[in-house]
């Protein structure tokens, strides 16, 4: 397991968008389209494998969300960065955090996402509201933490970025 984690990476980037709705702070999330590659069916941020037209991984999380779900990058204010993450998937993965204007209309690409849903910021950053499990991986027992909300479950490596975020924004 460890190998699939620190072998040969490729770069990603996704958007943790924060949406402001009237005063209330969102995160929005995508479901994944069901007949997709890589994590089919699941809930993750707006985000993609880096091309080589990217200029960086800030470019690659802007046009991965503007081809995803319909946010331009000029409507995101990126605020900060975090640390890459390794997936199982063979992905080295930074989330980018930006603020997105209240104004943004979303449009959905069926061919990438189902459908897009927001969770409260508040909500997320509850401890209250995290779920301790654990997974089995390739014969280990990996401890993972996970969300629900309205009957959507938030887990994996999107939950793992958002507990990181959780602890910056907290500062624990």
């Amino acid at each position: 397991m460890l190998k699939r984690l620190t072998g040969s990476l490729r770069p990603a980037g996704v958007l943790i968008p924060i949406m402001d709705r009237a005063g209330e702070m969102t995160v929005l999330f995508t479901q994944r389209a069901a007949d997709l590659t890589h994590h089919p069916g699941q809930v993750s941020f707006p985000g993609g494998s880096m091309e080589e037209h990217d200029e960086d991984l800030r470019a690659t999380a802007l046009r991965e969300t503007h081809e995803e779900v319909g946010i331009a990058p000029q409507q995101v204010a990126v605020i900060g960065y975090l640390g890459p993450m390794p997936t199982t998937t063979g992905y080295a993965v930074t989330p980018i955090i930006g603020i997105v204007q209240a104004s943004s209309e979303l449009i959905i690409d069926s061919m990438e996402v189902e459908y897009a849903f927001e969770v409260p910021l508040e909500y997320l950053l509850d401890e209250r509201n995290v779920q301790h499990a654990d997974r089995e991986f390739d014969g280990h027992k990996v401890p993972m933490v996970e969300f629900h909300y309205e009957g959507r479950r938030i887990w994996g490596a999107t939950a793992n970025m958002l507990q990181i975020f959780k602890k910056i924004v907290i500062k624990k």
